[in-house]
């Protein structure tokens, strides 16, 4: 089959190269950028181009079988807008609430798949949430903790940028959804920070928004609490907060961006923490049951790759592939959850979760 991944960068390169290396499917990449398309492995083929113009974007899919885009989350509705007419199956990494209430929207009688949010939080967490839920006879709450976190913090943020700053910053602004006392609710963003400790390491814990993808659609009225928080070192929260709030730039995206890229350096020394944890009744007894891994980069291609680039590429290829064997639907809107644990899992790309 072929595919066509949109944007090259820190996530778009790793799932080029991942799909790349499995030897069976035919990968093109489109960027606007012609420094990032040149670091692509050979296999795959480059098309310099802007992937925001619904022209040039029709042009791009014509002739292939899915489109994968790793763009930022405002350029998403336009790709599946395109994706639709064109008639390919389409999958995106994005955590954008609104975003994907879009393309949901888009779905509706399409005639090809429509899966956004196919990365590690929204994505794969949203899987073991799932599969967690169906081990109970009844679920009283569902917690979800996620961070990509440098193995070597070493500035006031405890903070390396690992992926999409744009997306980042929308977690860390847009309201969060939460299930509270049988109820939907909206939750503000960088609040209730709790604490825990893993492997002698100190954590905090925050709202943040899209971790939760569609679960809140497919648990309402069926569970008492649910919710989503990003995992960081203690003080990073207050550090935001102060970004955000005292100095306002809340107002500034586009500063807090510019602020974030020439302050804060990447890293691939990074590693991806992962906890799941449901209460219920099972056997009439109240149970409780974790789900939990810690993760870190892999090598593939004869190259490193961070955890972060490593777990949201190989769910994001996990659920092609799955699409491709027939076991998510063809059609429609597709959510995270539609997809078996024990599939992804055992899928090629989904062995680096295993």
């Amino acid at each position: 089959m072929r595919v066509v991944v949109l944007g090259a960068g820190k996530i778009g390169a790793a799932i080029a190269r991942m799909l790349v290396e499995a030897g069976d499917w035919r990968v093109a990449v489109a960027d606007g950028d012609p420094a990032t398309l040149a670091d692509l492995p050979p296999a795959a083929r480059r098309i310099e181009a802007r992937v925001d113009d619904p022209a040039t974007l029709a042009q791009i899919l014509s002739g292939h079988d899915a489109v994968i885009s790793a763009c930022p989350y405002f350029v998403n509705h336009t790709v599946a807008r395109v994706a639709r007419e064109v008639g390919v199956h389409y999958l995106d990494l994005t955590e954008d609430v609104e975003t994907t209430r879009q393309i949901r929207s888009l779905s509706e009688g399409a005639r090809t798949a429509f899966v956004p949010q196919c990365g590690l939080a929204p994505g794969f967490v949203g899987i073991v949430a799932h599969d967690l839920f169906g081990r109970f006879e009844s679920v009283q709450s569902m917690r979800l903790r996620v961070g990509a976190l440098p193995q070597f913090p070493a500035n006031g943020l405890k903070y390396n940028l690992t992926w999409s700053t744009d997306g980042l910053i929308n977690e860390y602004l847009n309201a969060c959804e939460v299930i509270h006392e049988g109820r939907r609710r909206e939750a503000l963003p960088l609040e209730a920070v709790e604490h825990f400790a893993l492997d002698g390491i100190d954590y905090e814990a925050f709202n943040t928004s899209g971790g939760l993808g569609t679960l809140c659609d497919t648990l309402d009225g069926r569970i008492e609490f649910l919710d989503y928080k990003t995992v960081r070192y203690p003080g990073h929260c207050q550090a935001m907060r102060l970004l955000v709030h005292d100095l306002a730039l809340w107002r500034r995206r586009d500063l807090l961006k510019q602020i974030l890229e020439e302050a804060i350096p990447v890293t691939l020394q990074d590693v991806v923490l992962i906890f799941v944890t449901a209460s219920g009744r099972r056997d009439g007894r109240l149970t409780q049951e974790t789900w939990a891994r810690k993760i870190y980069g892999a090598e593939i291609g004869g190259r490193r790759w961070s955890a972060i680039q490593t777990t949201t590429a190989a769910a994001a290829c996990a659920m092609l592939d799955l699409l491709r064997a027939g076991l998510l639907p063809r059609e429609g809107f597709v959510r995270q959850e539609d997809a078996s644990l024990s599939d992804l899992l055992n899928n090629r790309f989904g062995r680096y979760y295993a």
